[in-house]
């Protein structure tokens, strides 16, 4: 059974906001075992909303819509389906009750344009939203099982997963199942080459997903059950994991600073971080995972050169005889910031992000990486390609799979 995804809205149309519903939706409705073949936006016009609606409720199995659902008066999704279906729109108790509840809840009045989120399509089933002010609500439209959900993502996921996923489960569609590897280190033509033949073996499908510096390898089977499709997925990535190696660093959603907290967790060891040319980026996404607490202690963002001697105790003279973008500066940070945080476990950053500030010997991109314990210290220099976010977001990865490996006891860099 084919699907579609429709997603409205004029802030996603002129480019204001990434469409982050619309690949959220075509993964979950994948993972449920549909033919995921048309991600839609239209604006907040009604001739346009009208028009998608028309042509996917007539091509598709499934719409899934988002948007439009709000108190505003660009908010039409309601008012336009109704108008499809040639039914009135009618306002129903129990939405209405809820709504009031949690305007009050919030020490907010009712009004109209709140009100009328309650308002629906007849003969349409409701879908509840406990986590926001608008309800959606699923029809039939043409040959299509249509359902209309909030834009607002947190309130979406949710209520996909309570209220779509079970009205969609009965629905004839084959089995599928889809195992995602998460890696890094490896170039995204590489992985395919390693990974010649497995498609025809297995009889599954692999796709690859570049999200920088990151490449996320997709296994994905069909069969005649959720069990077959199952089996044959984690076979033939069992397969892939064993062909790209420790490259590999995890499984489905997870991040590699959450994979690298939780072997620092296991392992009973701390960390702190001296960031340079990253600028405190590391220590961003290191704390952006829940729990980081209970493993790191803390670290520094040293910029100038005063400031790497004052704070981290690294040798003035040691930066004017290598420079601060040296492998001798690099481990001495480590080792300062490791010290003084009493970790134990020290990563630093010192390098060129540009776009200015290179030169032959130490071009653009040129970043050194150090990790410090209290065994001796690991150093690996690289020149990273890309503009100034791109570089910075390429040294810390590669510093988090250089503890990883370190840890694990993996030679190379």
């Amino acid at each position: 059974m084919t699907a579609a995804v429709l997603s409205t809205g004029t802030e996603l149309t002129r480019g204001e906001l990434v469409n982050t519903n619309a690949t959220w939706l075509a993964d979950a409705l994948t993972g449920s075992g549909f033919d995921v073949v048309a991600l839609d936006t239209v604006g907040d016009d009604e001739a346009h909303l009208a028009a998608a609606l028309t042509r996917l409720g007539a091509e598709h199995d499934v719409v899934v819509c988002t948007g439009g659902l709000g108190p505003t008066t660009d908010d039409l999704t309601s008012a336009v389906v109704a108008k499809l279906l040639g039914v009135p729109l009618e306002r129903d108790p129990v939405s209405l009750e809820a709504i009031r509840t949690r305007v009050e809840r919030f020490g907010r009045k009712l009004t109209d344009s709140n009100a009328k989120q309650a308002d629906f399509p007849r003969g349409a089933t409701i879908l509840p939203n406990a986590w926001g002010t608008a309800p959606g609500f699923a029809v039939r439209l043409g040959r299509a099982v249509a359902c209309f959900l909030p834009g607002v993502p947190s309130e979406m996921e949710r209520m996909f997963a309570a209220h779509v996923a079970p009205l969609l489960g009965p629905l004839p569609h084959v089995a599928r199942h889809q195992v995602r590897l998460r890696t890094f280190g490896m170039a995204e033509s590489q992985a395919n080459d390693r990974l010649a033949g497995i498609e025809a073996a297995h009889g599954v499908v692999i796709g690859y997903r570049a999200s920088l510096p990151e490449i996320e390898v997709k296994v994905l089977a069909e069969g005649t059950n959720k069990d077959e499709a199952e089996r044959r997925a984690v076979a033939a990535a069992a397969e892939v994991r064993a062909r790209l190696g420790s490259v590999v660093y995890g499984e489905g959603t997870t991040t590699l600073p959450a994979v690298l907290l939780a072997l620092l967790q296991e392992r009973g060891l701390t960390l702190a971080i001296a960031e340079s040319c990253t600028g405190g980026l590391a220590a961003e996404l290191v704390t952006n995972v829940p729990g980081a607490s209970r493993v790191f202690l803390g670290g520094a963002v040293v910029y100038q050169n005063e400031v790497k001697t004052e704070l981290l105790g690294v040798d003035a003279r040691l930066i004017a005889e290598h420079g601060a973008v040296s492998r001798e500066v690099a481990l001495a940070m480590a080792e300062g910031v490791r010290t003084r945080c009493k970790a134990s476990v020290g990563l630093a950053f010192t390098g060129i992000a540009g776009p200015d500030g290179g030169s032959e010997a130490k071009p653009v991109g040129l970043v050194h990486l150090a990790i410090s314990r209290a065994e001796g210290g690991r150093h690996l220099e690289r020149v990273f390609p890309g503009t100034r976010e791109q570089v910075r977001r390429r040294a810390v990865f590669a510093g988090f799979a250089l503890i990883r490996r370190e840890l694990l006891g993996e030679p190379g860099a």
